[in-house]
């Protein structure tokens, strides 16, 4: 029992009380094979065995370090959204001049989506493989895997551009896209159900983006309605979710930005609380709340049965945060959410690219044994 928080208990599903929103720096063997791929140096295979090792010894540190469930660190991959989604049929890769989102700091390369045919599951995704082998590595310990939302494909080909519309293939029919959108997803989740996955995760931008009163007024300005488009990534949830099974834990983390430690909006969850909090039937969200730029708590009351993963540690710098100011702002959320709907972790992911954050990997370890510490003492071990 926690001395702190008389009522709070701990919990054995996901999302947990101490928690990761999944993906680590890379380790530099793991980098240089990838450059060495890239410029033919060395075969896929010799990257594939290099890749193995590294979530390897990362799958063990995790363990060791006390984490409820392992992600593979995101290792295998170069962004933590383009990856996927390039991969779905009616979806191509393409080269831009800018890139569709402007950071504070650091710009990474130039690249966006474009849907060029009706969109579906291709049934043999890569993703499905490091499934797999993910599963395999963990040998029965829990497994929590990551993939961009599904408002990511429409936020980035129809509303990030320099002039949103609708790509001809859905021209004057935007209902078929989400209705596409959302038919591939359900297959998408049924196949990582049917290869053992019980913890699958979210990630998404656009509502950090629909927080930020700047990007609301710019995305008008240019004839999008942010709130119907809100509502309709959130019915796209809940389609997804009653499609899942029931044992499937369905999380979504929301960012502002977090490439090499980085951002590109700000606003807090008010003018998305009630439509996304109010009316989202997943399972948990993890929500950024490092810094003034996510605002206060207050947009939690709109909260139902879901957890709240407060990401109350910054993933972007390795000097630890003070123990009590995060205790005390645990405590000041319960003001809208009982402490046990409430979870710790950090902000975001260490290298939501193969880049990674501005930090050393002895700090992003630091960094989750400072939350394991802080949430044994408001939880209990």
């Amino acid at each position: 029992m926690s001395k702190l928080f008389p009522t709070a208990t701990l919990r054995n599903r996901a999302p947990y009380r101490f928690d990761i929103v999944g993906s680590f720096l890379r380790p530099e063997a793991l980098k240089q094979a990838r450059r060495q791929c890239a410029c033919g140096e060395c075969s896929m295979e010799a990257m594939h065995a290099v890749e193995d090792a590294e979530i390897h010894k990362i799958v063990e540190k995790q363990k060791a370090i006390g984490l409820p469930a392992v992600s593979d660190g995101e290792f295998r991959r170069t962004w933590w959204h383009l990856d996927f989604l390039f991969e779905l049929i009616g979806v191509e890769l393409r080269d831009t001049d800018t890139y569709s989102t402007q950071f504070k700091a650091h710009m990474h390369r130039p690249v966006t989506l474009e849907i060029i045919g009706k969109i579906q599951w291709p049934n043999v995704h890569p993703f499905l493989e490091h499934y797999k082998r993910l599963h395999a590595e963990a040998d029965g310990y829990p497994v929590k895997f990551t993939i961009p939302s599904p408002s990511m494909l429409h936020l980035i080909t129809c509303v990030r551009t320099a002039e949103p519309k609708l790509p001809a293939i859905y021209a004057d029919n935007q209902e078929q896209l989400f209705a596409d959108i959302t038919a591939a997803y359900i297959q998408a989740v049924k196949a990582f159900y049917d290869l053992g996955c019980r913890i699958l995760q979210l990630d998404d931008t656009s509502w950090g983006e629909f927080c930020s009163e700047e990007k609301r007024a710019l995305y008008a300005s240019q004839g999008v309605d942010v709130d119907a488009t809100a509502r309709s990534y959130v019915q796209m949830l809940n389609d997804i979710r009653a499609a899942a099974p029931a044992d499937m834990a369905l999380t979504m983390h929301i960012c502002r930005g977090n490439f090499r430690s980085t951002w590109f909006s700000s606003g807090g969850y008010e003018p998305i609380a009630e439509i996304l909090f109010g009316g989202c039937n997943i399972d948990g969200f993890y929500l950024e709340y490092d810094s003034d730029r996510a605002g206060d708590f207050k947009p939690l009351r709109f909260i139902k049965d879901q957890q709240v993963v407060l990401g109350l540690v910054t993933s972007k710098t390795g000097e630890l945060e003070n123990k009590q100011d995060i205790i005390n702002r645990i405590q000041e959320a319960t003001q809208y959410v009982d402490i046990n709907q409430l979870c710790l972790s950090p902000q975001c992911g260490f290298a939501s690219t193969e880049e990674g954050n501005v930090l050393t990997e002895e700090e992003q370890w630091r960094k989750l044994e400072f939350i394991r510490e802080i949430a044994e003492e408001v939880w209990g071990k």
